[in-house]
């Protein structure tokens, strides 16, 4: 308990007053993030004076003994030094707090705008637009799909309705009948578009309101934008080739892999339903015939370019597994 006690001191002295001075320090210490260049660093500094700058020889670069030993040795020497303890408590302190700030501001990017999308759709735009739209009862559909959708409906209602009576499990209707029950379920159907069309018409209000949301949010966080930058940094490098190689598959499979067609597809049809847009298939193929592709150009600079620097050995295990 005394230790507990000791040890629950030593954080409460090096908690940060608050998150403004773990904005700076994260700027300090991140190595991730850009860097000033020599000339900022040192401007009087002269070109023409770099022959006096003295090189030491390569012997001397080098050493008799390996870097490597002497980094080993300086690592167990610091571990052994005074300040140690001190050192490790700011470093956990540090990336407690980053992880806290990172994982709640992209909870924000995400929480925020859904619920922005969500609330106005509710309780501001659907009932304005079905107040409007309630005022002209001729303006039932959006496109030609959905009435098309609507006839088929009913044609199926009056197909199942002359099946019951061919096998003879519902008594004989009435041609008067038949007609009356026909305009039961049209009006039922005509209630039904136009409710999905007071809805595609709101979700379009609403997703704008959300993107502004969202746009808001991140123009009034810029600081954490570099702390989620950074925490992501950090995830991604910490993983293993083998990790990295399996998502950077995973995701042109799916995005750009043969199979993606089927995904694209269903995702902009959805799309389209949601915004209530007659689903074009021209349209569609056209964007599966070139955005994939332009995705998969895109992604393979960047293997070429910056993957290969980055992490050789992730490179090497990816060709490995891709073949």
């Amino acid at each position: 308990m005394r230790l507990a006690k000791v040890y629950d001191g030593m954080i409460a002295n090096y908690t940060l007053e608050n998150e403004n001075i773990l904005f700076s320090s994260l700027v300090l210490f991140n190595p991730q993030l850009p860097m000033k260049n020599n000339d900022e660093i040192n401007p009087q500094l002269d070109v023409n004076n770099l022959d006096k700058i003295k090189v030491p020889p390569v012997s001397q670069k080098t050493g008799v003994i390996p870097r490597s030993i002497g980094r080993t040795i300086n690592r167990i020497t610091a571990d052994f030094s005074p300040q140690a303890e001190e050192e490790f408590i700011k470093n956990f302190q540090f990336s407690r707090n980053r992880s806290r700030i990172a994982l709640r501001f992209i909870l924000m990017l995400i929480i925020v705008p859904l619920l922005t999308q969500e609330y106005s759709k509710q309780f501001l735009f659907s009932p304005v637009v079905e107040r409007i739209r309630s005022e002209n009862t001729q303006e039932i559909f959006l496109n030609s799909e959905m009435e098309e959708e609507a006839l088929r409906e009913l044609k199926r209602f009056e197909e199942q309705l002359n099946f019951e009576q061919l096998i003879r499990k519902s008594p004989p209707l009435s041609p008067k009948a038949i007609e009356e029950k026909l305009k039961e379920k049209a009006n039922e159907i005509a209630q039904v578009y136009k409710r999905k069309s007071n809805i595609a018409i709101s979700n379009i209000f609403a997703d704008i309101l959300s993107l502004l949301a969202f746009a808001l949010v991140v123009v009034t966080n810029k600081q954490a934008i570099e702390v989620v930058q950074s925490f992501i940094d950090e995830v991604i490098y910490g993983l293993s080739d083998s990790a990295k190689a399996f998502l950077i598959i995973l995701f042109t499979d799916i995005f750009v892999g043969f199979h993606s067609p089927h995904g694209w597809e269903i995702l902009l049809e959805g799309l389209a339903e949601h915004l209530g847009l007659p689903a074009n298939r021209g349209a569609i193929s056209l964007f599966i015939a070139t955005f994939p592709v332009i995705l998969d150009t895109i992604f393979k600079y960047w293997i070429f370019r910056y993957l290969s620097r980055l992490s050789p050995s992730a490179l090497a295990t990816l060709k490995e597994m891709d073949e």
